[in-house]
C-alpha cells in the first residue's frame, strides 16, 4: 500500500484547501492509499551544523504539499520527498511576476506587465509613474505578487488611484498591467494534471471586474477552443506544474490571453461546475507517476 502525506499551512487554512484535502483523501482512500495529514508548524526540516538537512519526518511516498512554503518545500525535496508540487513550480507560480517572466519568450500571449521597483527607503518617485503611464492607459490592473483569491488586485482608474497603490504597498512587491477590456469580468479557469488538460470553466462576476468565486463570481460548464487548450497546456508545461489551474482572458478576437498559474487551485468550484472528478485524477496521477 503507497503511504502519502498531506501538508497545510499551521497557522490557518482557506476553506477551499480544506475541501481540496477532504476530496484528496476520499480518492486516495478508495484507491487504497493512506494519507496522513500534517500542519507546516508539525513538520521540522532544518539544516544540521555540519550542512546537512534533517527531518524526523517519517517516510513517505510521496507528499501533497497544499501550501506555498518554499522553504519547507526545498528541504522536504532536498531529503528525498516526492512532492505534489515541486517545490519550483509552487515558488513560480506564488509570485505573479516570475509567472509572467518564466512564461516570456515563449510565445505565450499576456497582458502587458510592469513590475514596481524595489523601494528599500519607502519613497515616492513621480518619475516611475510617469514611465508607466508612457506604456500602460488607464485604467491600469495593480496586483500583489503574492495575492490570491482575487485580493490585493485593483483596478486603477487614473493617476492619484496608481499614486495611492504604491504609496500603499510601498514596500511589497507589485506589478501592474493593461486591462484586457475585452475579458472584463470573466475569465476560464482551466484545471491541467500531468500536462493535459482535465477540466475547465468560464468564471463570470456581473458585479466586478474580478471573475473569481471568491468575489462573488459564478462558474459556467465550458466546451473550450483548442487554442485555449494548447495554451493551458503549454503554460503548465513551462511553469513545471504537475497539478495547476491556469487562468485565461479572452483578447478582442476570441483568442487566449494568459492571466495566472495557480499551484494549488481549488477543486470544489470546478468540480460542481463540471462535475468532472478532478481528484480521482489527480490522485491516479500521483500513483502513477511514483510508480504505485
Amino acid at each position: 500500500m503507497a503511504k502519502g502525506l498531506a501538508i497545510v499551512n499551521g497557522y490557518g487554512v482557506l476553506p477551499g484547501i480544506e475541501n481540496f484535502l477532504l476530496r484528496m483523501t476520499e480518492e486516495f482512500k478508495k484507491l487504497g492509499v493512506q494519507l496522513d495529514h500534517k500542519k507546516t508548524t508539525d513538520v521540522l526540516a532544518f539544516v544540521q551544523n555540519d550542512g546537512m538537512i534533517h527531518s524526523p519526518l517519517d517516510a513517505y511516498d510521496f507528499i501533497l504539499f497544499l501550501d506555498k512554503d518554499m522553504y519547507l518545500s526545498e528541504l522536504l525535496e532536498k531529503l528525498g520527498y516526492r512532492l505534489f508540487n515541486s517545490a519550483e513550480s509552487i515558488r513560480l507560480c506564488d509570485d505573479k511576476m516570475l509567472t509572467h517572466i518564466t512564461l516570456s519568450q515563449n510565445g505565450v500571449p499576456m497582458p502587458k506587465t510592469i513590475a514596481t521597483p524595489l523601494n528599500y527607503l519607502g519613497l515616492s518617485s513621480p518619475e516611475f509613474i510617469e514611465n508607466v503611464e508612457k506604456e500602460l492607459s488607464y485604467p491600469i490592473i495593480g496586483k500583489s505578487c503574492f495575492g490570491s483569491m482575487g485580493n490585493s488586485t485593483y483596478l486603477l482608474r487614473k493617476r492619484e488611484n496608481l499614486a495611492r497603490f504604491l504609496e500603499r504597498n510601498i514596500q511589497a512587491p507589485t506589478l501592474l498591467q493593461e486591462q484586457i477590456t475585452s475579458s472584463y469580468g470573466f475569465d476560464y479557469r482551466f484545471i491541467v494534471i500531468g500536462g493535459k488538460f482535465v477540466a475547465a470553466m468560464e468564471r463570470r462576476n456581473d458585479s466586478d471586474f474580478r471573475s473569481n468565486l471568491a468575489q462573488g463570481g459564478h462558474g459556467r460548464p465550458l466546451s473550450p477552443k483548442q487554442s485555449f487548450i494548447d495554451l493551458a497546456e503549454k503554460a503548465a508545461k513551462l511553469m513545471g506544474c504537475d497539478y495547476c489551474g491556469v487562468d485565461l482572458l479572452a483578447d478582442d478576437k476570441g483568442e487566449p490571453i494568459l492571466c495566472e498559474v495557480n499551484s494549488n487551485a481549488f477543486i470544489a468550484g470546478i468540480e460542481k461546475t463540471t462535475g468532472i472528478n478532478v481528484a480521482e485524477i489527480y490522485a491516479k496521477y500521483i500513483l502513477e507517476t511514483i510508480g504505485k
